[in-house]
C-alpha cells in the first residue's frame, strides 16, 4: 500500500550512480552529489543529506546478505515510509540514488514515490578500471564496506560494525593560495556480518523449483517443460518454457504470470529478477 502523499514529481529530480557491488559507489557517492549538486543520497537503506544519517537504517547492518538486499530495497513498508516522509518534510530538488542496477534504483524510486530517475551515471564514468578493481579487491579480500557519512554517524548508530574513517581532502579549483583550506569529506568503513559469513548465492535448481511452485500456484494447468537460469551482474534472468491448455488468454493471463513469478521470488528471497521470458511451445487440450 502507498502512503497518502505524493511528491511534487516536476521539482524533483532524480539521479542515479549504478555499478556493480564492490566497484566503489558508496566511496565516490560524495563527490557526485558535489559535482550535480545534490542535497539528498539514498545508499543501502539510509537516507543521508549534509553528512547526516536522516532516516533509514543500513543493510550493512544485516546478519545475512538476503536480509542485506531485502533492506537496501526498502521492502519494509514501515522502513519505506520512514525515509519517504522525511524526503516529503525535506522537500529535496535533487536526490541521488545507489544501486547495483537500473532496475533495482527503479524499484527504490518507485517504493518511496519518487519519479523514475533522469540521468544514470555508470561507476566506470568516474572512476578508472584500477580503482573499481581495488575497490573489488577490498571487499572481497577485507570485507570492507563504505558508508558515506562521517564516524561519528556510524558510530551513534552502528558502533559494532564500524572499522575505521577515511577522509578526503579536495582543493577547490584555481590557484592554491595561503589560509584556504581544502574542503574535507569522511567516509565510514564497516564490515558487515554477512561479508565475515560470505555471500549467499541462489544455485539454479533452487531458483528453478521455485519458478515450479510460481507457476503451480498460479496455474496448476499449466504445464512446465523447461527452465533455464542465467545469472549476470545486473542479475538473474529465467527462460520458461511451457505448454497451455486450450482458452488460455495468451495476452494479459501470461504477462500477470511473469510478474507474478518476478514479485514472489524477489519478496522472498531479496534478489533482483531483471527478466522473465516465457515461451508457449504447445497449446494443450485438458483431459486428452
Amino acid at each position: 500500500m502507498f502512503l497518502d502523499f505524493l511528491f511534487p514529481i516536476k521539482k524533483i529530480k532524480v539521479f542515479a550512480l549504478v555499478g556493480d557491488s564492490g566497484t566503489g559507489k558508496s566511496f565516490r557517492a560524495m563527490l557526485v552529489a558535489q559535482k550535480y549538486e545534490i542535497d539528498y543520497i539514498i545508499d543501502d537503506g539510509l537516507l543521508i543529506r549534509d553528512n547526516r544519517i536522516l532516516a533509514g537504517h543500513s543493510a550493512k547492518k544485516e546478519k545475512t546478505f538476503m536480509a542485506a538486499v531485502k533492506v537496501a530495497l526498502f521492502d519494509e513498508k514501515s522502513h519505506r515510509d520512514e525515509v519517504a516522509r522525511k524526503l516529503q518534510g525535506g522537500k529535496p530538488k535533487k536526490i541521488l540514488i545507489l544501486g547495483t542496477s537500473d532496475k533495482m534504483v527503479n524499484k527504490i524510486a518507485a517504493r518511496l514515490q519518487l519519479p523514475s530517475p533522469g540521468k544514470f551515471i555508470k561507476i566506470e564514468d568516474i572512476s578508472t578500471q584500477d580503482e573499481i578493481e581495488k575497490a573489488i579487491r577490498t571487499r572481497r579480500i577485507e570485507g570492507k564496506h563504505v558508508i558515506p557519512v562521517p564516524s561519528i554517524e556510524v558510530k551513534r548508530s552502528y558502533p559494532n560494525i564500524f572499522y575505521n574513517a577515511i577522509k578526503i581532502f579536495k582543493r577547490k579549483a584555481g590557484p592554491v593560495s595561503f589560509g584556504v583550506t581544502p574542503s574535507v569529506h569522511e567516509k565510514s568503513v564497516v564490515r558487515p556480518e554477512y561479508s565475515k559469513r560470505g555471500k549467499v548465492i541462489i544455485s539454479e535448481a533452487a531458483l528453478s523449483q521455485m519458478v515450479i511452485h510460481c507457476v503451480d500456484e498460479y496455474n496448476r494447468e499449466i504445464q512446465i517443460k523447461k527452465i533455464v537460469v542465467k545469472d549476470d551482474d545486473m542479475g538473474y534472468r529465467l527462460i520458461i518454457t511451457i505448454d497451455v491448455p486450450y482458452g488460455t488468454q495468451l495476452g494479459g493471463n501470461i504477462h500477470e504470470l511473469q510478474q507474478y513469478i518476478i514479485d514472489n521470488i524477489e519478496r522472498y528471497t531479496g534478489i533482483l529478477i531483471e527478466e522473465v521470458n516465457i515461451i508457449i511451445d504447445k497449446i494443450i487440450e485438458l483431459g486428452k
